[in-house]
């Protein structure tokens, strides 16, 4: 039986169930969004690759022989007419479509300046293979028209490409889901069963090492539980019976009985994959600066070029063919060269430059929304924080310094607890070339601590409890010290030798170099500092006050994370968000920009927009600025672009020739169009003097 590759969903096999095949691989979908999701992006990016290739194939050869030094005759003119047609009307059809589909809303875009200007070129040139004595001014502009579909189908197809990433993140997502659960039946047998076959109240047995199947409750056993990958949280959680656990989580040490209380779509994992699908198909269209300009400039360039044929004509009695000269000189002119290279050449300058510092732009439309940023919120474990448990303090009570540690680390020697391993690894950072002593023997008391004998001397390890449990008393001073420490967000381990307490061990989750001067440069650029865990309100307010952040939410499970941010963007903020782990997938979707750690995981970097590859939090705000930087040019390069177009349409409309009898000859007007592609590039290569102000 086939799973849904986007929701990893059982699928009854049947004709009348969704499916598709691409790549001569049949998927089954359990709804049509799944389906949408899937085969909608990857056929446009077959459409599209198909395209690109075309019309480079041809448009390359084209360019080639147009400039060549052959005569123009008519069998060069008929082999161009050969090479241009299939570039004109299949691989810039989606243009034509474009533009009626504007039409047919009583508007315009850049599809339909893209139309127009490529027919002009490429009408003006077949008429001229056709009829070339009624044109005297001569004239073959079929590489203007092929060229320009290239290129911006190639634009189409890096901006396609990233979106089908969305895809490869939901996808695994999904995978997280364990396929099958072990099952205890009521004559205490066991049965490994397809996870799709779980339903609530059954009883399910998870061994160490494994994944926890779905949702549930433990009903026996204690171990500690690895949920990083959905709550952020870096400690293992201990869990015991009646304690809530998560599907798709690790299992760490003891067996675990856990009964399933939600099941497939109503599980955590399954809330997630929805939450990142539902924010990613509902983010609509980049609003194009390029877009709104065309709207009103094409019915502008059409009417002068109309109005021209028409006095021409009409007025000033010329023939047909010199008023028809002057109107695709007009039209011509308009073309979009310059416009279609004035977002990609400052983007592709831009996106180089952010790779060099370490920052992997994934199309433009990201470096647009990054620059309207006005609030962004971090995520705390594994981005503000390094994400892994470490020695923090180290408190005398009655022993050194290095004896505290040498006593802890025989003590936890033999632990499976996941707190050990950072006890153990400062022990080797404070002796280098001393290996650690063997324990007389050893006991591990669940859920308190460790027991061990070494030289005749009893060394306790643990919490509080296991102090409590054991009788042996805590000084006012001591109980001060610990407090103190939680407050700071620090896990407390006491040492008891001979049944007394000799110190006391914090372990914590310390922060990121520069994650201080990050905060510290992002509230400067007055831009709203937030954090976001799903810890506990202690560590989340110590880490806080730390870095200087006022406001932070704290306990936040994975699918309100995306919820969180949702709010900020309806009080009308321009939201980032910066996070590493599958917890922050959901409000890497949801935001504004998705802004994720290169380190961390492949589903956080998959839903992120912008990727910081050498995990240097500066890079967040070198990003910003950078995509600052990249904007202010391309709105330099739309000026440029249209400042040729609005001062030479009038002359190519006629005005020097009342003036001083001169015609624009459309071999000049395609010289001027290429002269103003020439000064957007030229901006543009100024963003190579980029660099990053901490």
């Amino acid at each position: 039986m086939p799973t849904d590759p986007i929701c990893g969903m059982f699928v009854e096999e049947s004709p009348d169930t969704l499916h598709a095949t691409v790549n001569g691989t049949t998927y089954y979908f359990c709804s049509k969004s799944c389906l949408q999701t899937f085969v909608a992006p990857e056929l446009e990016l077959k459409f599209l690759k198909r395209n690109v290739a075309l019309s480079l194939a041809l448009g390359v050869p084209i360019l080639l022989l147009t400039y060549s030094a052959l005569p123009k005759s008519i069998l060069v003119g008929w082999v161009l007419v050969a090479l241009a047609t299939p570039v004109q009307f299949i691989a810039g059809w989606q243009f034509y479509q474009g533009a009626w589909n504007a039409i047919k809303m009583r508007s315009s875009n850049m599809d339909s300046l893209i139309a127009l200007g490529t027919s002009a070129a490429y009408f003006y040139s077949l008429a001229y293979v056709l009829f070339p004595k009624q044109f005297p001014f001569g004239g073959l502009y079929f590489d203007t028209s092929s060229i320009i579909i290239a290129l911006i189908l190639i634009g189409r197809l890096l901006e396609q490409t990233v979106r089908g990433k969305a895809t490869d993140a939901i996808r695994k997502l999904a995978a997280l889901q364990p396929r099958t659960a072990t099952l205890i039946r009521p004559n205490d047998t066991e049965e490994t069963i397809p996870i799709e076959t779980v339903v609530e109240g059954d009883i399910f047995l998870v061994r160490p090492g494994e994944k926890i199947a779905t949702d549930g409750e433990v009903v026996e056993g204690h171990s500690a539980v690895d949920e990083k990958l959905i709550t952020g949280e870096s400690i293992p959680v201990e869990k015991a019976k009646d304690d809530k656990v998560i599907g798709g989580t690790i299992n760490n040490s003891g067996i675990l009985k856990v009964r399933a209380t939600r099941v497939g779509q109503d599980t955590t994992l399954a809330k997630i994959v929805h939450v990142v699908q539902e924010a990613q198909n509902s983010k609509g269209p980049v609003e194009r600066l390029a877009n709104t300009i065309a709207e009103y400039f094409v019915p502008i360039v059409i009417a002068v070029a109309l109005l021209s044929f028409a006095l021409w004509v009409g007025i000033a009695g010329k023939p047909v063919s010199f008023a028809f000269t002057v109107a695709v000189a007009v039209l011509i002119i308009a073309c979009p060269c310059a416009l279609g290279l004035a977002t990609p050449t400052a983007i592709v300058v831009g996106a180089g430059k952010g790779a060099e510092n370490g920052i992997l732009i994934k199309g433009g439309e990201y470096l647009e929304r990054t620059q309207k940023v006005d609030t962004i919120v971090f995520d705390k474990t594994g981005t503000l924080t390094k994400g892994n448990p470490s020695v923090s303090d180290v408190i005398s009570l009655s022993l050194s310094e290095k004896d505290i540690v040498r006593f802890a680390a025989i003590g936890e020697k033999h632990s499976e607890h996941p707190l050990a391993s950072a006890v153990l690894k400062y022990y080797e950072e404070l002796f280098p070339s001393e290996k650690i002593p063997e324990p007389d023997s050893f006991d591990s008391i669940t859920g308190q601590g460790v027991r061990a004998l070494y030289g005749g001397n009893e060394i306790l390890f643990g919490n509080s409890k296991l102090i409590e449990n054991k009788s042996i008393d805590t000084n006012e001073r001591t109980r001060a010290r610990l407090e103190e420490l939680r407050k700071e967000g620090k896990t407390t381990i006491l040492l008891a030798l001979n049944h007394k307490v000799a110190g006391i061990i914090a372990v914590a989750d310390t922060l990121k170099p520069y994650s201080g001067e990050t905060v510290a440069s992002l509230q400067k650029m007055k831009i709203d500092v937030l954090m976001i865990t799903g810890d506990n309100g202690e560590t989340a307010s110590a880490i806080a006050n730390q870095l200087g952040i006022k406001k932070y939410f704290a306990e936040v499970v994975p699918e309100k994370k995306g919820e969180l941010i949702k709010n900020l963007q309806e009080k009308g903020r321009k939201v980032a968000m910066v996070g590493d782990g599958i917890n922050d997938a959901p409000a890497l979707a949801q935001a504004d920009v998705g802004i994720a750690i290169g380190s961390g995981s492949d589903i956080a970097v998959e839903t992120g927009g912008l990727i910081l590859m050498r995990d240097d939090l500066r890079d967040v705000v070198a990003g910003i600025q950078l995509s600052r930087k990249t904007m202010g040019k391309i709105k330099q390069n739309l000026f440029w672009a249209f400042f040729y177009n609005i001062a030479l349409i009038p002359v190519a409309a006629g005005l020097l020739y009342i003036v001083v009898g001169v015609l624009l000859n459309p071999i000049l007007a395609g010289g001027a169009m290429a002269m103003s592609s020439v000064t957007v590039v030229t901006n543009s290569l100024t963003l190579r003097r980029f660099k990053p102000k901490f």
